[in-house]
Order: C-alpha cells, then structure tokens, then sequence
C-alpha cells in the first residue's frame, strides 16, 4: 500500500511540475554580485545595452586572400543574418584582416535570450549566413551568444542519451551480479522511475529556492541517482539474500533484511545529502543549484529503494532468484569465500599491509602538484563547436581581444581621468569611447594583448580593476575575461568554503552513527587520503593521457565532493556490520567478517557506481568528462582499497580502542574469549 502511494504521488508531481527546460540551459558560473554580471547589468542603460552580437567570420576554404567579389559575399551573408534575426541592416561595415586572409562582421541579437531561443536565433543566424555562400568560402558564426547557443545545444539530446547509457550500463553490471535473468529488472525499474521523478522534483525545488538548474546539474543528478540507488538497491538485495539462508519465510527474511539494511541506507543517504547541501554555501550558481537538485533527488532515490522496492521482491519471494535461489542453511557469507580469506590475510599482517597502500596512495597524490586549474571559454567543449572553430580562426587573423572587448563603465564626470587610467595599464592594446547613459555612467570599449582567459589577461583584467576603482570606486570592468576572472575567483571561494563544510557533515554523521571518539577520524581521514589519491591519479589522466589543458575550476570541487560523499556510503556499509559482529566476535574477528558479509556487495557497487560515473563523459563538456574520470577512479579506489584493505587493517591495528567509549568488543561467552585470545597479539 505505502508503495502504491509513493508511485501515486509520485505520478501526479510529475504531471502537475513538469519536465520544463532547465537541462537544456547552459551553466551559470559567477554569481549576480560578481563585478563582471553587474557590468553586464549595468550596460543595459546604454544605447544598445540590451543588445549582444554574434560574430560572422569569413575564410576561404583554401585559406587564400579575399577577392573583392568574396568581400562582397560576406556582406550579403551579414546583411542574411541580419534579416534572419530581425535585427535590421544597420550595424558596424564589414572588417578585413591585415593578411587580407578574412572577414568579420557583428549582426546583434537581444541580451535576454537564453536556452531554446537563445539556440534558434543562433542557428537561424548561422543558416541564412551559408545560405548562397559561394563554394569557395567558409563561415562561421561565433561570439559570446553562440557560445551559449552552442552549450545548450551539446545537451540538447544529451542528456537522454546519458539516462540511455547509464540505464544499460547499470543494467548489464545487474545481470552479470545477479547471474539472474528476472532479479536485475526490479532494481533498474525501480531506479529508473525513481530518477524520471528526481529530475522533476530536483529541477522545481532549485527553481522554487531561487536556484539555477542547468543541463549539467540534470546530467550529475541524474548519474547520482542512478549510481546511488544501485547501491542501495545492492546492499538490501544481498541483505535479503543473506538471510534467505538463515529463514525459511522469505517475508520474515525481507522484513529483517530492511530492518538491519535499513539504518545503513538511511545513515549513507543523509550523509551524501548533507554533504551535496553544503554546497548552498558556494557563490557560483551552478554549484549552488547542484547541491539542492542533487540532494532532492538522493532523498527521492532513498525513498524509492526503501519504501517501493521491497514490497516488490516480497511479491515474488525466492523465484526471483532463480536459477541461483538461496537455500535454508546455505554457508553464510560471514564465514567463507574469497572476501573473507582476503579479510583473513590483512587482519594476521595489519601493520605493512597499511603502511604499503597508505604510502601508494601518498604516492598517487603527488599528480596534484603539476596538474594545471583552469579552462578557457574555447576550452570547455570535449566535441567541434562552430563557436570555437570561428573563435579560433578570428584569434589568427585578427589582434587578441579586437572582436571580444573589455568592457569598462564608470562615471561621465570623471571620463577623462578614467580613460587615461585605462590606457597606462600594462597590456592594454586601446581604449574607444563605447558611449554615455542617461544616468550619468560612460562606456569604454578595452582590447587586451593576452589571449582570453590566460593567466596574464586575468592580471590585466586585475590591474584594469584596480587603476578604474582608484579613479571611480563605483567603477565596473566587465566582458568574457573579466567572467572568467570572476568564475576561478568563485571557483576558488567554493573550495575554500565549501570542502571544510563537507568535511565537517561527514565527521557529524559518523560520529552520530558510531558514537566513537576514534573511529569517525580515522575513516574521514583515511577518505580524504584517498579522494586526494584520485584527484592526482585523475588530474594526471585528464591532461598527459586524454590530452585536455587542464582541470576545470569547479572539477577538483565536484569530485572531491563526490568522492568524499560516496565513499562514507561504503565506509558506512562496512563499519555498521563491524559493530553488529564485534559484541560476539572481538574488534578483529568483527571486522574480518564485516568484510566477507559486505565485500561482494562493496565491490559490485563500487564497480557500478565507478561505470555510471563514467558515464558522464557522453555529455559534450569536459569538466563532465573529467570529474566521471576523477570520481570513477576514486571510486575504484575506495572499493578495492580502502575498505576492504586499508580500514581492516587499521582496525585490526587500533583493536577495540576504536570503539572507544562504547565498550562493543566483551565477552559474551567462551567463544568469544577463545576468539579474542587468538587475536590479543594484533587486537
């Protein structure tokens, strides 16, 4: 019945909300305080404030000099693109390059368009300027409104296409773990459903609280969900399995299943929840709109799996098994196979099996060190874009900066002061008047001599700010490199804030659900060791073997969220079935069997949450592509690793001071005396 309501309920949300557009807008990454967005604000008082061009750039194809008679023809192209975009004939003439090799023309279109309408007038543009275009020559339409364009057009599909891949990949892993050709189809509905809802009810909640949901946001929401929800689903299951062979009911069998599993999914999901909140205290809004979406989803994934899922494997009871049904009797897990002889190993030699893998993955951190933070706007796609190839061939032939401009607004009574400041700042090419407003403010149009969004434009852009503010305090200086000056500055801000905020949630988490002084440090402190060990390993993949320039600003933020985050789910898995085995096993014993009973079920997880993540590399933007590299390799890590080697070992080492002030590892017969006295010299 309370699954019925959940499905009920959940197909009305998604009929009254909604799909909307919010994942075919492109990402937002500076915030509305930033200097540049008030810079943009602000140039809406001036005559063509409200307008933004898009560049034509014409070539020919074989990169010859421009006839008079093809100067002609990029005309006629700009005077098609004009009309296509009803911005009328007017506009500034037809610029050629001094190598005489091309031609730009500016045609504008509104500010505000954005997302689908954004997408069309663009692409209205682009084919009224081929429309007729001789043969002989090349265009392409580029500029700040058809990199948008373009952005939400790479998810324009993309995003089903992600749902498609993860679906089959997930699906497959279910198959080849269940051996079962019924059992994986329960999980992936269930999942699958409770993701079609999470992208309605996480995309309205980040409306609703001001947020701006975006085409990336839907895409990791929508691989979280999958990739968690599989876990979920993954330790309930093999709970259920568990104590199939321990009860002959299987109502009874499910009913305890979900009532030990329980608690663990629940401690997992709110831990991952919480930690993906903190990023409300980021600046950029992206960031932002991820923690709330994300969050919102993971809760309805939780629900799902626990309040949908088991009335499901209840209908079928030990059928859904087959051809592998769990027998009354069968050996249990705690006792036998290969994760318990692997626990076994660790736990008789724990003190070089821990110094060894913590000292790789110290080892693997050092790729942090000589891995570049940063893309520039030309950077972000992983995919052609018509928007780069243009801006690439205008970056040729034309002096840095000319067709993208600086732009500089500040007061008309102290216009001539703040022009001269313009002009004396070092690796200003010029400074032209761009004109006045009404409200007293005058506009500069600034080109720069660095390439866009260098390092050494972002130090112009901040000698710029610096000489303006000296004139004018109110000053603004705005335009492409002073939005990216502004977005690795937030990019900045979000690590420094937003990483503590995790870690501080995940300590808290811990500390509520194992009631240790010990415990919740080492495992937070030997998860950090590992996401850093990921970061590395994954920085170093990005650049010297997938060849991108380097990480994106919000990519190291992303992962080590996600790393973190998800790597407690197991650590948690892992340390709640240690204390439930240590009061009648001993603190090593209790560990050795928590690993055999959780192994197989740590490791199937991992191994499908580190394919979904990878996953994420079918959307077209890099930093996508490498937090799915980075995450997935961390993920991989943590599996293998860290819990099933590392934290044995280390608990295996500290002994029952781990527990420390409960007081878990007692006798509690002979047993157990025998078992803890074996066990005195390493425990």
């Amino acid at each position: 019945m309370i699954a019925l309501l959940v499905v009920t309920v959940s197909a009305v949300l998604m009929a009254l909300i909604g799909n909307g557009d919010s994942d075919q807008q492109s990402p937002v990454a500076v915030p509305a305080t930033a200097e540049s967005a008030r810079a943009d604000a602000a140039r809406s008082a001036f005559p063509g404030g409200d307008e933004v061009p898009v560049i034509l750039v014409v070539t020919r194809t074989d990169g010859g000099v421009l006839s008079p008679a093809d100067r002609d023809a990029a005309e006629q192209a700009r005077t098609r693109m004009a009309a296509a975009t009803g911005s009328g004939p007017a506009g500034p003439p037809l610029q050629v390059s001094a190598d005489g090799q091309a031609a730009v023309a500016a045609v504008a279109l509104p500010a505000e368009l954005s997302g689908f309408a954004l997408s069309d007038e663009v692409t209205a543009a682009r084919t009224a300027a081929r429309a007729g275009l001789p043969d002989a020559l090349t265009a392409a339409v580029t500029g700040g409104p058809a990199f948008g364009a373009d952005i939400a057009d790479s998810f324009s599909g993309a995003n089903v296409t992600l749902l498609i891949v993860t679906a089959a990949v997930v699906a497959l892993l279910l198959i080849v773990t269940y051996r079962s050709p019924v059992l994986w189809l329960v999980p992936l509905l269930v999942i699958a459903f409770a993701d079609r809802v999470a992208a309605v009810v996480g995309a309205a909640v980040a409306d609703g609280v001001g947020m701006s949901p975006d085409g990336s946001t839907a895409g990791i929401t929508s691989v979280l969900v999958f990739g968690a929800g599989t876990n979920y689903a993954l330790l309930l299951i093999s709970r259920y399995r568990e104590e199939l062979g321990r009860n002959q009911d299987h109502g009874t069998a499910l009913d305890t299943a979900v009532r030990r599993a329980g608690p663990a999914i629940v401690a997992s999901n709110a831990t991952v929840v919480l930690a993906l909140l903190t990023l409300v205290f980021a600046v950029s809004p992206s960031t932002r709109s991820l923690g709330v979406q994300a969050a919102s989803g993971l809760v309805v994934a939780a629900v799902f799996v626990l309040l949908v899922l088991p009335p499901l494997l209840g209908l079928f009871g030990r059928r859904l098994f087959w051809p592998f049904i769990p027998r009354l009797g069968a050996p249990a897990l705690t006792d036998s196979g290969v994760w318990h002889r692997v626990a076994a190993a660790v736990s008789r030699r724990p003190a070089p099996v821990a110094a060894v893998s913590i000292g790789a993955l110290a080892l693997l951190c050092t790729g942090i060190l000589n891995t570049p933070v940063g893309l520039s706007q030309t950077e972000q796609f992983r995919v052609q874009a018509e928007s780069v190839d243009g801006y690439t061939t205008l970056s040729a032939h034309f002096p840095s900066g000319l067709t993208d401009p600086t732009r500089v607004i500040a007061s008309s009574g102290l216009a001539d002061r703040v022009s001269r400041a313009i002009t004396d700042t070092r690796g200003v090419v010029s400074v032209t008047p761009a004109g006045t407003a009404p409200d007293g403010l005058s506009q500069w149009s600034v080109v720069l001599a660095a390439a866009p969004a260098s390092d050494e434009a972002f130090d112009t852009i901040d000698a710029l700010r610096g000489a303006v503010h000296d004139v004018d305090p109110n000053g603004l200086v705005g335009g492409s490199d002073a939005t990216a000056r502004d977005a690795a500055a937030a990019a900045a801000h979000d690590r420094a804030v937003v990483i503590p905020a995790i870690l501080a949630v995940v300590l808290l988490v811990l500390y509520v659900l194992l009631r240790s002084a010990l415990a919740p440090l080492v495992l937070v402190a030997v998860t950090v060791l590992s996401a850093l060990a990921a970061l590395g390993i994954g920085g170093w993949a990005s650049v010297h073997l997938f060849g991108f320039p380097g990480l994106d600003n919000t990519a190291p933020l992303f992962a080590f969220l996600f790393l973190v985050a998800l790597g407690v789910d197991y650590t948690i898995f892992l340390v709640t079935r240690a204390r439930e085995e240590t009061p009648g096993h001993g603190t090593r014993e209790g560990i050795v069997r928590a690993v055999s009973a959780t192994g197989a079920v740590i490791s199937s997880a991992g191994i499908v949450l580190a394919a979904v993540f990878c996953v994420l590399g079918v959307l077209p933007l890099i930093v996508l592509t490498q937090v799915g590299i980075i995450v997935g390799l961390g993920i991989l890590l943590d599996t293998f690793l860290v819990r099933t080697v590392i934290i044995p070992a280390l608990f295996t080492l500290i002994g029952p001071r781990i527990w420390w002030p409960a007081a878990l590892d007692r006798p509690a017969g002979g047993r157990h005396r025998a078992a803890r006295g074996a066990a005195r010299p390493n425990a």
